[in-house]
């Protein structure tokens, strides 16, 4: 997939992009989801819990997330950890 410019947009601006592309934010950002109001929006978005954003980090936290993906209602924040 190609990068799609979006470096540097503060979180309002980049939940508002998202949602009118995706279904699904994924984040390690907890501060965001506080700071946001998330009811109401056209997102599911999740929040990864992990030592860090590395892929061996974030990798064991998959099954999770798709367990999530299968019953997840668009305006809800689901945090996920290990």
């Amino acid at each position: 997939m190609p990068l799609i410019g979006w470096a540097g947009v503060e979180n309002g601006e980049l939940l508002e992009r998202a949602q009118n592309l995706f279904d699904i934010f994924i984040t390690m950002d907890s501060k965001m989801v506080r700071e946001l109001n998330i009811q109401g929006s056209k997102l599911v978005v999740i929040v990864l819990k992990a030592p860090s954003n590395m892929l061996s980090d974030t990798f064991p936290l998959m099954p999770k997330v798709l367990a999530q993906l299968r019953i997840a209602k668009a305006g809800t924040v689901i945090f996920i950890s290990a």
